[in-house]
């Protein structure tokens, strides 16, 4: 990174988790990838982060996290369990898109991991996965870029809401070799430069206004 601001960016960002980290999904199990696709479907419409993430939660409770769970439960259930979670807005369309992607995924690739597997390369894994019903280019982009890390075929566009925040920053793309900086700068995006949050903003002291 050639700014010289660089190490202290990268220290404010480490002490703010990624929407994974904070919904407690360790990307690094397998069955918590699947979670992640989720939560991804769930932050991919045009809702609030703070709803899209009580919803999660309310499918956690549920012990919905699972394609297994998803399918057995059924559309009322999965409709009962969006509503509880504030996600009234898009409960029926979301509910038959998980359905439908949790029957597909079973029936056609077994796992998450099985399909990664198949796909030959990066265009390849976001051509199977925009497969699926209600997964489209932004449920992808939310979805594959925390998990660049442990996914070599996981390479999605850098998101217009990181890049904004880049160039207010002065930061290089290089700096997003930094597992999960792009998710964080993302999140600063949505909730403090969005909602106009400056000063309560971790990067307030170092951002370009």
């Amino acid at each position: 990174m050639k700014n010289p601001k660089a190490s202290l960016i990268k220290q404010r960002l480490s002490s703010l988790p990624t929407y994974s980290q904070q919904l407690g999904i360790d990307l690094g199990r397998e069955e918590h990838r699947f979670k992640w696709l989720l939560a991804s479907i769930l932050f991919s419409k045009r809702i609030s982060s703070k709803i899209a993430q009580t919803t999660y939660g309310e499918l956690e409770k549920e012990d919905l996290v699972t394609p297994e769970a998803i399918i057995n439960a059924g559309y009322d259930k999965v409709v009962q369990v969006l509503d509880a979670g504030g996600y009234v807005r898009y409960d029926f369309s979301t509910a038959s898109n998980l359905l439908s992607m949790a029957e597909r995924l079973k029936k056609k690739y077994g796992s998450l991991d099985k399909l990664y597997d198949q796909a030959e390369d990066s265009i390849d894994l976001e051509k199977r996965l925009i497969e699926f019903r209600g997964v489209g280019p932004t449920t992808i982009n939310i979805f594959l870029r925390e998990l660049k890390s442990m996914w070599k075929k996981a390479n999605p566009p850098i998101s217009p809401l990181a890049r904004q925040v880049m160039t207010r920053l002065n930061l290089e793309e290089e700096a997003l070799d930094e597992p999960g900086l792009e998710s964080r700068l993302v999140r600063i995006n949505l909730e403090f430069c969005k909602k106009k949050r400056c000063p309560f903003c971790p990067l307030d002291e170092t951002c370009k206004k």
